[in-house]
C-alpha cells in the first residue's frame, strides 16, 4: 500500500504544479502501538504565474485507528488565526481557519529552507489497552472537501486547490521502544515565548459593546508553540499586596482581543504567554493618568471617615461642656 501510495502523491504531485496545494509531511510512515509522528500541513503555490494565497480554511479527517494528541503553530507562516486548530475527537477532525497578510507566494529567494508550515499535529498509534484501533492496518489523514485556499487578489477569490493527505501503517504491536520525537522536543524546550507587548483600545471598530476598552496581544514560539495566554488585573493601590506571581494569583485564561473588567483603568495589566513546555513570558501594561478615572483610594475614605468621627465627637463635647457652664451660670471660658 505505502508504494502505491507514493506512487499516487507523485503523480498527484505532477498534476497540482498548476494549482495551490496543501499537503501533508511525510504522506507515509509506520507505527508501532504507542508510537507517536509529527504531522506537517505544508502550503505550496504556483511561482511560476506569482499565485499568492492569503487565507487557510482547512479540514483534517482521520480515522478512529490514529489519535491526535497535540497542534503546533511555532513554525507557522500564518500569523492570524480566525479560529484556532481545533480538534474534535467524537466527529475524528481537525479544523482551522487562519490568514496571511500579503499572502504566502512560495519560499523566499535565498532561504534554503522548507518555510511553508500552517500547523504541525502530532499523532499517536494508541495502544491496546486504549481501545479503539487495536488491530493492524493502515490509518489515512485526508483533508475534508471543506478545504479552501484563497488568493490574495483583494477580492477572496478561492483558489485552484489541490490536496494530498498521507497514510500510515499501524503495527498490532508495540516496538522495542517508543518513538515520540514530539514528546522529546517538548522536555527540550527551554526557551520563553517571544517578548510582546499589549496595546489598549477603546471601542471604535464594534469590537464591543458601548465603547469599552480592551487589550490586543500577540505573538509567537519558535520552539514548541503556544499552549496559552492568561490575563490578570492588578489593582493599583493593591499592587504591593497583590503580588501577581503569586501561586494564588487569579490568572484567567483568554484570548485576545480581551475586555478589560477595570473600565475605570485603575488597574496593572498583565498578560502572560505560555509554551507548550510550560515556558512563560509575561507583558505589562499600565494605563497612563490621562486617561484612568479618578478614584479615592480606600485608605483614604478610612482615614478621612475616622477624622469626621473624632471631629464629631470634639463638637459634641464641647457642645455638652458649653451647655453645663451655661446652666450654672458661667458663660464665659476660664482664664488662668
Amino acid at each position: 500500500m505505502p508504494f502505491f501510495f507514493a506512487v499516487g502523491f507523485f503523480l498527484i504531485s505532477v498534476s497540482a504544479a498548476q494549482a495551490a496545494t496543501l499537503y501533508l509531511d511525510p504522506p507515509t510512515a509506520s507505527l508501532n502501538r504507542g508510537d507517536a509522528v509529527t504531522v506537517s500541513i505544508r502550503l505550496d503555490t504556483d511561482e511560476s504565474i506569482g499565485e499568492c494565497v492569503n487565507a487557510v480554511d482547512a479540514v483534517i479527517v482521520y480515522p478512529e485507528s490514529i489519535v491526535p494528541v497535540d497542534i503546533s503553530l511555532g513554525s507557522s507562516i500564518v500569523p492570524i488565526w480566525v479560529e484556532t486548530p481545533t480538534i474534535n475527537k467524537e466527529a475524528r477532525t481537525i479544523t482551522m481557519a487562519g490568514g496571511i497578510p500579503n499572502g504566502y507566494c512560495g519560499r523566499v529567494e535565498g532561504d534554503p529552507r522548507l518555510t511553508n508550515v500552517v500547523a504541525e499535529m502530532v499523532f499517536r498509534a494508541p495502544g491496546l489497552q486504549v481501545g479503539g484501533g487495536a488491530e493492524s492496518g493502515v490509518a489515512t489523514i485526508a483533508f475534508g472537501p471543506e478545504t479552501t485556499l484563497y488568493l490574495n487578489d483583494g477580492f477572496g477569490t478561492k483558489a485552484t486547490t489541490a490536496v494530498l493527505g498521507a497514510e500510515f501503517v499501524i503495527s498490532d504491536t508495540p516496538g522495542s521502544r517508543i518513538v515520540d520525537d514530539w514528546r522529546t522536543d517538548v522536555s527540550a524546550d527551554d526557551i520563553p515565548p517571544e517578548e510582546f507587548s499589549i496595546t489598549l483600545e477603546r471601542d471604535a471598530a464594534g469590537i464591543t459593546a458601548g465603547g469599552e476598552y480592551y487589550i490586543v496581544f500577540n505573538t509567537t514560539d519558535k520552539q514548541t508553540g503556544l499552549s496559552h495566554y492568561e490575563v490578570i488585573e492588578e489593582p493599583i493601590d493593591q499592587m504591593s499586596l497583590f503580588g501577581f506571581g503569586a501561586a494564588t494569583a487569579p490568572w484567567q485564561e483568554t484570548r485576545s482581543p480581551y475586555v478589560l473588567k477595570d473600565q475605570t483603568l485603575n488597574s496593572a495589566i498583565r498578560v502572560r504567554a505560555i509554551d507548550k513546555a510550560g515556558n512563560e513570558y509575561v507583558a505589562s501594561l499600565l494605563p497612563g493618568d490621562d486617561i484612568r478615572v479618578k478614584q479615592t483610594s480606600p485608605m483614604v475614605l478610612i482615614l478621612g471617615g475616622l477624622a469626621l468621627i473624632v471631629t464629631i465627637f470634639i463638637v459634641a463635647g464641647f457642645g455638652w461642656w458649653y451647655r453645663r457652664r451655661r446652666a450654672s451660670g458661667v458663660t464665659t471660658l476660664p482664664i488662668e
